[in-house]
């Protein structure tokens, strides 16, 4: 069958035009196509409503009524109950296996024959007038491989951890995300092979600026004894919060050793680590999932899906010599329903029982590790650390050199605390680069941008704040004659934290930052994650930095990466608000042939740590 329903080509009409059965039919066509090629895309294929599988006995079935749209948008009305004798379905004669599936597929006749008037041949004496729309029933066997085409894009990251003969594990999550929002991790465990192999794995994903409900930024990933049969996947899914941090991207490590994995509880080589790169966006999920989906064209569509037919059901058969027993009809895992829009209240009801999103808490703080980040704070009444305005200071036409003129009591919404304030006088001047007026503002002393052409006021000035009010005043005394009204001046306000914000030498005796590993022994050129535990106080802005040139890469938000020249590297790593509180981490950096050797060594209490030991004391 031709499944191409475009380009569309409909008839055009004009005077004296002679109608033939080809034109009737073009007509038919291009609204039949029409039809079915919105259907296709607004709705895609699948089970829209009823079409259950029962067993009613161990020789037959019972299919209820209901309808489907199958992959080129044609409507399969199923308009009453049927049952029938598994045997007497078309297909049962080729299962091979134990388990069929159950299908339905789109078929039309002709219907209701009629005297034909114009007949020349005399086997054309009669025509059908109609043709019916119906559906037929199958079976195919389940082992046989299906059509479906699962189209890769971008959107979402697959980092493999482990592969053998019998299972594939994967970690899945996109390769965009939210901040602010949370967001789904998969892993995923597919049998590839019939053998009855158990099969368990676990790990760690270091994630930087992810969180996951208790606040950690470590992520332990398992799969416990799983016995699965071919072709069928396990997944569990882990949900994490993106914080809202500076920046646009990020990544997510499999921690260096951290994995292992076990066939019938015989340990196998599993992936040592891997760094997955994702973007940072403020968009919504929704914005990027339309995005992505939008980007679709029609080739790529038209690659994808079994066109023909419907799954409803598999079948588990037991055969015997002369007959044959329906064992299990199972639905799911087979069927694809349609979401339509006509069930979303009923839906969206059932959902609500379902559906809630993963918090952090009340009053949990998530904090930003990256250098120089904001701390988003659930708490309210939190303030900006800066902030700027115009003011103006009224003359009078009667001023003169030595009088003082105030401004009003101006609030700089910084709130109350230890604030400075500095102001800049604001003019408006000509600028020849530019060809015409520029607004400039002079902090400082005016006099010593004075031109030929550009006379300065005079004027000095003094500002008094009101640390208990959250305000401050400005005085300025005129230095001499002043053509002006009204002066103009820029202010900028900036809150410095006080001796408790600073938490100062007397009040943070008892406060520090510890590395989750300050010792980590890994590869050339890989990367590890070290992460920070804040010890008797709140978490904060967290800065990182190599003390040694040469000494590999640190990103911002803490994801080391060795360089090429093994050694022993130290990072500095501190609060970016209270340098003052910091702690030092080591990579003891080794050739990959010697990783076991220097394993050994750690776990022996070999050289290699003693030497590091002796430089921390």
């Amino acid at each position: 069958m031709n499944n191409q329903l475009y380009p569309f080509e409909r008839n055009r009409y004009y005077p004296g035009k002679m109608l033939t059965t080809a034109d009737f039919q073009a007509e038919q066509d291009y609204m039949i196509n029409k039809n079915r090629f919105m259907n296709s895309l607004m709705y895609g294929a699948g089970i829209v409503c009823g079409l259950g599988v029962f067993s009613l006995d161990d020789l037959s079935i019972l299919v209820e009524s209901g309808v489907a749209i199958d992959g080129t948008g044609r409507e399969i009305v199923v308009d009453s109950s049927v049952v029938r004798k598994l045997s007497a379905i078309e297909g049962f004669d080729t299962i091979k296996g134990e388990t069929a599936t159950l299908c339905v597929r789109f078929k039309e006749e002709p219907v209701h024959t009629v005297y034909s008037v114009s007949h020349k041949d005399s086997d054309k004496e009669y025509e059908f007038n109609r043709v019916s729309e119906g559906y037929e029933l199958f079976l195919t066997d389940k082992k046989e491989k299906r059509k479906d085409y699962e189209l890769q894009t971008e959107f979402l990251l697959r980092e493999t951890i482990f592969k053998s003969e019998n299972y594939h594990a994967e970690v899945i999550m996109p390769a965009i995300v939210s901040k602010g929002r949370n967001l789904r991790i998969v892993l995923s465990v597919k049998k590839l092979s019939d053998e009855d192999v158990r099969f368990s794995a676990r790990g760690v994903l270091e994630m930087p600026v992810f969180a996951t409900a208790d606040g950690s930024q470590d992520l332990e990933i398992a799969a416990e004894d799983l016995r699965l049969g071919r072709g069928e996947v396990f997944r569990r899914d882990y949900w994490v919060k993106v914080q809202d941090v500076p920046g646009d991207e990020t990544n997510i490590i499999l921690k260096s050793g951290s994995m292992s994995a076990f066939e019938n509880d015989t340990a196998v080589t599993a992936v040592a680590s891997f760094t997955s790169k994702l973007r940072l966006t403020k968009d919504s999920p929704l914005e990027l999932v339309n995005d992505e989906i939008g980007r679709m064209n029609l080739e790529m569509r038209s690659m994808g899906g079994e066109k023909n037919l419907i799954r409803l059901a598999d079948i588990k058969i037991a055969r015997t010599d002369s007959s044959y027993l329906i064992e299990e009809v199972k639905e799911s895992g087979s069927r694809k329903h349609i979401a339509a829009p006509a069930q979303e209240l009923l839906r969206s009801h059932y959902m609500e029982y379902y559906n809630k999103d993963v918090e952090l808490g009340a009053g949990t703080e998530v904090v930003s590790t990256q250098s120089g980040g904001s701390v988003n704070r659930t708490s309210q009444g939190e303030v900006p650390e800066i902030a700027t305005g115009v003011l103006e200071i009224p003359l009078g036409r009667n001023a003169r050199p030595g009088d003082i003129r105030y401004s009003g009591e101006i609030a700089h919404g910084l709130g109350k605390g230890n604030v400075y304030v500095e102001i800049g006088y604001e003019y408006i001047s000509e600028d020849r680069s530019l060809g015409g007026s520029a607004k400039s503002t002079i902090y400082g002393n005016p006099d010593l941008f004075a031109t030929r052409n550009e006379e300065m006021v005079k004027v000095e000035t003094a500002v008094r704040v009101l640390n208990d009010k959250g305000s401050f005043v400005v005085a300025a005394r005129l230095l001499g004659n002043v053509d002006h009204l009204v002066l103009s001046f820029r202010w900028v306000a900036m809150k410095f934290p006080t001796g408790n914000d600073l938490e100062l030498e007397e009040d943070f005796y008892d406060r520090s930052i510890s590395a989750e590993t300050p010792t980590v022994t890994m590869g050339t050129k890989e990367s590890h994650f070290f992460g920070v535990q804040f010890n008797n106080m709140k978490a904060c802005s967290i800065t990182y930095e190599l003390t040694s040139p040469g000494s590999g890469e640190i990103s911002a938000d803490g994801i080391y990466t060795a360089p090429a020249k093994e050694g022993v590297y130290e990072i500095h790593i501190y609060c970016t608000d209270t340098p003052v509180i910091c702690t030092y981490a080591y990579a003891i950096v080794k050739r990959r042939e010697h990783m076991e050797e220097a394993a050994a060594d750690q776990k022996n209490g070999g050289l290699a740590v003693l030497d590091l030991e002796s430089r921390l004391k």
